[in-house]
C-alpha cells in the first residue's frame, strides 16, 4: 500500500514544520473533531439524539430552568462517556508542540478537557469545562471530576443549585477568555486548525481575523471546510496523524 503523503518529506509538511521551527507565535484552533478520534461523541450530526431530546434543546439557560434534572442528567451521561476515553496522538502532539514554539496558545471549543489531560498548559477553553461547576447563586466555579454526579449537585458555600460551567445556546463567551484570545490571534505568524468544521462562531471568525492580522493558516481536516480556500498549507486527514507527522517533521529541522 502505497505510503501516505502527508509522510512524504517532499510535500508541504516539510515546508511547514520549516516554518513552525521559526515562528515565535503560534495559535491553534481545535474542535470536535480532533476528540471525535479519541471516541467522544460529537455534538451534531448521527447518533445526536439522547432520549429522543435533541443537544440543542438541552444545552440552553431556558432548559435548565425548565428542568434542571433532566438537563444535569444529559451532562452526567456526558461526562461519563467522557471520563472513559483518553487524549489521542493529536492532543499528544498539540501539547508536544507547545515546547516548540516560545509563544503558543492553544484556543479549544470542546469541553472535554482532553487537552490539558494531554499536558497542554496555555488553553483557552472558550466554551468552558464539562468539569467545572458554577453556582448559580453565588457564582462560584469549582471542578468537579465526580462520575455519577449527585443529582441535582449543590453548592457547598450557599447551597444553591449548581450548573455546568459550559456555554450554552443563547449565552455569551467570557469577554475576558475571549479577549486573551483575540490578542493571540493578532500577534500570531502561524495558526493551525485541526478537526472543526469552521461554522460554530465566533470561532469560525478566528482563523480569518489571524489571517487579517498576517498569519499564515494551516487546515487540518478530513473533508474540506468553508476555511479551506483561504488557508496556506491544507491537509486532509485525522489530526491523530497529521499533528504527529508534523511533529516528527519539526524535531529534524535544524534550530
Amino acid at each position: 500500500m502505497a505510503e501516505s503523503p502527508i509522510y512524504n518529506p517532499s510535500t508541504p509538511l516539510a515546508d511547514l514544520a520549516q516554518s513552525l521551527r521559526q515562528a515565535q507565535r503560534v495559535v491553534a484552533l481545535t474542535g470536535a473533531g480532533v476528540s471525535a478520534e479519541s471516541g467522544v461523541p460529537t455534538f451534531r450530526g448521527p447518533g445526536g439524539l439522547w432520549r429522543n431530546h435533541r443537544p440543542e434543546d438541552l444545552a440552553t439557560p431556558q432548559a435548565f430552568k425548565r428542568d434542571p434534572r433532566l438537563v444535569w442528567e444529559w451532562y452526567d451521561w456526558r461526562r461519563g462517556l467522557i471520563a472513559k476515553v483518553s487524549p489521542n496522538p493529536g492532543h499528544r502532539a498539540l501539547a508536544d508542540l507547545e515546547h516548540l514554539v516560545p509563544e503558543f496558545t492553544l484556543i479549544t471549543q470542546n469541553v472535554d478537557g482532553l487537552h490539558r489531560l494531554a499536558g497542554s498548559r496555555n488553553v483557552l477553553e472558550i466554551h468552558g469545562s464539562i468539569w467545572e461547576v458554577r453556582c448559580t447563586g453565588c457564582g462560584r466555579v469549582a471542578e468537579d471530576r465526580r462520575v455519577p454526579l449527585p443529582l441535582m449537585p449543590y453548592c457547598e458555600a450557599c447551597g444553591a443549585l449548581l450548573r455546568p460551567n459550559v456555554v450554552w445556546f443563547g449565552e455569551a463567551l467570557d469577554p475576558a477568555r475571549l479577549q486573551t484570545a483575540h490578542e493571540a490571534l493578532r500577534l500570531a505568524e502561524i495558526m493551525l486548525v485541526a478537526g472543526t468544521s469552521g461554522v460554530v462562531q465566533p470561532a469560525a471568525s478566528f482563523a480569518l481575523w489571524a489571517k487579517e492580522s498576517g498569519a499564515r493558516l494551516v487546515e487540518i481536516n478530513p473533508d474540506p471546510t468553508p476555511l479551506t480556500p483561504y488557508c496556506d498549507w491544507v491537509f486532509q486527514g485525522k489530526s491523530g496523524e497529521v499533528l504527529p507527522a508534523l511533529l516528527a517533521a519539526m524535531k529534524t529541522v535544524p534550530v
